[in-house]
């Protein structure tokens, strides 16, 4: 197989680090245009800057706050007037803490980060892939998804509504050869994982490699992901291999989660 989306338009959020900087990385590798979002210029211009032409794309960038419905609303206005074949929805997860802990400003904070600017992002750009008769949207949500994680309560509790979210709007879609499918990564070398591992270490008062040897050793394969590992996973998901794929989860985890 060979992965090949010349002609498609891809809107990747969160794109300037992490797993969003490698998706689009990968998908303009594979010949699509694509549109950056994310809320620091300076990034996005530097991130621009590193994508592929060799097909002769013409990529672009947008700025928007995901803590700010807003901002996201402005953004998606202008979307609605270009065609967007690929919608990467991607932001960094909430803070860490325990569920019991923490304010009921930290879920609603969270829901709209997540769940609302998605569904604005999804209506924005939904209209023009059901005349294309082509869409692919991909979730980049968390392997809580299917087992909560510990420490994580506020992100635990959001991603499920993500999930569910996803899987409804998968059903509503299928008809318009629309698919929406979901990409659950494990602990992957980003820099939220490096976040989470210092605050765990500040916290308990242990040292930085011991946290992380003690996540290292709950993955069977012994190691991190690395960013290009679940954006291979979208550029699949993305292509015409995947038409018959939606409603999902591909979990991208080293074998993490015990389940299914």
């Amino acid at each position: 197989m060979k992965i090949d989306l010349k002609g498609k338009t891809a809107l990747v959020c969160g794109s300037t680090q992490g797993i969003g900087k490698a998706i689009a990385l990968q998908l303009a590798a594979c010949g699509a245009e694509i549109v950056l979002l994310a809320r620091n210029e300076n990034k996005l211009i530097e991130t621009l800057s590193s994508l592929s032409v060799e097909d002769g794309q013409k990529h672009s960038y947008m700025v928007a706050d995901f803590a700010d419905n807003a901002s996201v609303t402005l953004a998606a206005q202008e979307l609605a007037t270009q065609p967007i074949d690929i919608l990467i929805n991607n932001t960094g997860g909430p803070a860490a803490g325990k569920a019991i802990d923490a304010g009921t400003d930290e879920f609603i904070l969270a829901f709209h980060a997540h769940l609302i600017n998605n569904q604005i992002l999804v209506q924005a750009v939904v209209p023009n892939m059901k005349t294309n008769g082509f869409g692919r949207i991909i979730n980049i949500i968390s392997t809580s998804v299917k087992v909560p994680l510990h420490n994580l309560g506020v992100s635990n509790t959001i991603r499920g509504a993500v999930g569910n979210w996803s899987k409804t709007l998968a059903n509503e879609l299928a008809l318009f050869q629309i698919t929406v499918n979901n990409i659950l990564p494990g602990a992957t070398e980003t820099e939220r994982l490096s976040t989470i591992i210092d605050n765990k270490s500040n916290k308990q008062k242990v040292e930085r490699e011991d946290v992380k040897q003690e996540m290292l050793d709950e993955i069977p394969m012994k190691r991190f992901g690395k960013p290009e590992e679940p954006a291979f996973a979208a550029a699949f998901l993305a292509s015409e291999y995947a038409a018959y794929i939606t409603g999902t989860n591909i979990v991208v985890d080293g074998g993490r989660t015990p389940c299914l």
